[in-house]
């Protein structure tokens, strides 16, 4: 269940630890008829930014070209979900390639680190909305009869907005 003590306090905390612990969000395209796609984040909670490894072939890096594009990035748990606004570049940067390699990360090149075809994708978000509950099924169950009831809404969760400027 979500902390939401944290939630109210410091809601950026609380994104980038569970932008850390998520095997993969949904990252958009600045192309709108492109669909988002599932990607593995790997996170620089110093410098607030979460990046991603692709493919120089991929749709979504010739999609955001040279001077890169703005991006949806979704998370979505049973008890947490966030929407985040922000630019996505292609930036191919050997120092967080080195930062973030793993065995899981090498599966996927077969060139390992010096694959013609591995890039890097830089999410630097500006802004987002953030939902959670600490609510458990039972209680969940018993908010919405209550609602129900008394003609009420249901007291699930909390939303905050953050700011990255």
């Amino acid at each position: 269940m979500a902390n939401l003590d944290k939630l109210k306090q410091n809601p950026k905390e609380q994104l980038f630890e569970h932008l850390d612990d998520v095997r993969a969000v949904m990252l958009g395209s600045p192309v709108h008829h492109q669909h988002m796609q599932p990607m593995a984040p790997q996170v620089d909670k110093e410098a607030g930014t979460v990046w991603f490894y692709t493919n120089k072939s991929s749709d979504l890096v010739k999609a955001l070209g040279q001077d890169g594009g703005e991006v949806h990035l979704c998370i979505v748990e049973k008890d947490y979900q966030a929407c985040l606004l922000g630019d996505l570049t292609v930036d191919h940067n050997p120092q967080k390639i080195d930062q973030f390699w793993s065995s899981v990360i090498a599966a996927w090149f077969e060139g390992d680190k010096t694959d013609p075809d591995l890039t890097m994708l830089c999410f630097r978000p500006k802004n987002g909305s953030i939902w959670a509950s600490d609510k458990n099924p039972i209680t969940f169950a018993w908010e919405i009869a209550k609602a129900n009831h008394k003609d009420q809404k249901p007291d699930i969760g909390e939303r905050t907005s953050v700011d990255f400027h």
